[in-house]
């Protein structure tokens, strides 16, 4: 346009003839000849390259599309797949991918594949109605790859969100997701829709009607909200969901989070919800924060208390020490045929006994898995201290990175000064020190005891004592106690590395 323009002025005020204009412009004059008949450029024709390769593959190609408009919406072929297709079926007919795509997309939108359905823009009150939805998403927990179900929770009017993670997408996660989001909130909304998830409908009715969960019913009622299903496969009708979960993913899940275990990821996404408070929705006029902060007072107050949402059951501990819950055993501190309340949470089982919560551990979601806590066996162990080295329970610990080799040292110190057994009663004793002064000042302790040469149980029960000690008047530990316990460490044999791993029966 700017050379039209002064093509044009260079005609009519300066040189003002066609070949004068050329010279100086630099121009064929072809082109001064165009600039003067219209102030408009001309617009360019695409020029069609022929694609000779591309003619003998049309008939293939030409049947996959035409087989697509009968096949599930979300099972038709993408022009890569009919890429790769035609390399393994058509060999001697290669083509570009490039060639392909551009081909396959002229071909889909005559044959209506590519029409895009027109949605009317919603306006919504404050504090009426939310969507919730899960999506996938994948992070490194602990140097692993996981792969998460990502619960999230979208106000329609402030476009204010809710995003937390789950190892898995069961009933119990998404209600107790639910109440984390309004506790985020601040309150209720009055109606969230969903789509037809199994952990809230039993069976899709005609119609808008469903015949929902008797959990569904129960949690909805308690927290005082009306629940609205969409049209099966008719996701646009809570596309405020759907695009907020597609915006999350592209923003805070790239590139793949890392954190130590789940807590600290949902820690990290929380962080990210408050991030997108501050962004400001395309043709709205405050941001997403200011909204939120005007629609909490519209929200439903909060219920007084939160629905128990565990699964509940009455096990009986079996002679290994353990009970089962939902095809898998845990590990609980109480004598054999006891009854316990267990108690199964999304991300955890709690056994209660007599009102009190005597074991925790974290829910596995497999099969016929044995989850077990070493200090559960250690009054067992006092008994029976043959048992510790190939117990379960220690393989798990030393699994799970809970196992030092502090430990380990100690333990084939006490074996060699007090022989196998008493020495291992020893080293169960000290364990049991841990249950009352935390696993990482018994740690301390032992580490320290063996720096100075010490390898006897009084003298890590001593350093234990330590702070009292301090706070009885002493200012400093009796290292010459210490140092009366003191004997060189016997160099462990391969039979006692064996057998402290496990190996030896």
């Amino acid at each position: 346009m700017e050379l039209f323009e002064e093509i044009r002025r260079e005609y009519e005020f300066g040189v003002g003839t066609i070949a004068g204009v050329a010279r100086k412009v630099k121009v064929h004059r072809r082109m001064v000849r165009e600039a003067i008949a219209s102030a408009l450029p001309t617009p360019r024709k695409k020029t069609e390259r022929p694609h000779p390769r591309l003619q003998a593959a049309i008939p293939f190609i030409d049947e996959i599309l035409q087989g697509d408009r009968q096949a599930p919406r979300k099972q038709r072929h993408t022009a890569h797949r009919i890429w790769v297709r035609l390399g393994e079926e058509m060999p001697d007919c290669p083509v570009a991918e490039r060639t392909v795509r551009e081909y396959v997309h002229d071909r889909k939108r005559a044959l209506g594949l590519l029409a895009r359905e027109v949605c009317v823009a919603q306006s919504y009150e404050w504090g009426v109605e939310a969507q919730v939805d899960w999506y996938e998403a994948y992070a490194d927990l602990a140097g692993e790859r996981t792969k998460l179900y990502v619960f999230a929770l979208r106000s329609m009017a402030s476009g204010a969100a809710f995003h937390c993670a789950f190892t898995n997408a069961t009933q119990q996660a998404f209600l107790e997701a639910h109440e984390l989001a309004f506790a985020w909130f601040g309150g209720v909304f009055q109606r969230i829709r969903y789509d037809n998830l199994s952990a809230a409908v039993k069976k899709i009715l005609r119609g808008q009607q469903r015949e929902e969960t008797a959990r569904f019913i129960a949690f909805r009622s308690h927290w005082r909200f009306a629940a609205e299903f969409c049209t099966p496969a008719e996701a646009h009708e809570k596309g405020g969901i759907e695009s907020e979960a597609g915006y999350f993913r592209r923003n805070h899940w790239v590139p793949v989070p890392k954190a130590a275990d789940l807590a600290e990821l949902n820690r990290q996404l929380a962080a990210a919800c408050r991030q997108d408070e501050l962004r400001t929705i395309s043709g709205r006029s405050q941001s997403i924060g200011a909204a939120l902060l005007e629609e909490r007072s519209h929200l439903l107050p909060l219920a007084s208390e939160g629905m128990d949402l565990a699964h509940t059951s009455f096990p009986t501990v079996n002679g290994l020490g353990c009970v089962k819950v939902r095809t898998n055993s845990y590990s609980v501190p109480l004598p054999a045929g006891t009854m316990v309340h267990a108690k199964a949470y999304a991300g955890a089982v709690e056994l209660w006994h007599e009102g009190n919560c005597v074991a925790r551990h974290p829910r596995c979601y497999g099969h016929q898995q044995q989850i077990l806590e070493l200090e559960h066996y250690l009054d067992v162990l006092w008994r029976k201290p043959g048992a510790l080295a190939g117990s379960t329970a220690l393989d798990q610990q030393r699994q799970a990175g809970l196992w030092p080799a502090s430990f380990d040292r100690i333990w084939q110190a006490l074996m060699a000064r007090q022989g196998k057994q008493s020495g291992t009663r020893q080293m169960v004793g000290l364990l049991k020190l841990g249950q009352q002064y935390g696993r990482g000042k018994l740690q301390e302790s032992i580490e320290a005891a063996l720096e100075v040469g010490c390898s006897d149980a009084a003298a890590v029960e001593h350093l234990l004592h330590q702070d009292e000690l301090r706070r009885g008047g002493c200012d400093a530990v009796d290292v010459g106690a210490l140092e009366r316990y003191a004997r060189p460490l016997p160099v462990m044999t391969e039979y006692d590395q064996l057998l402290m791993l496990g190996g030896a029966r």
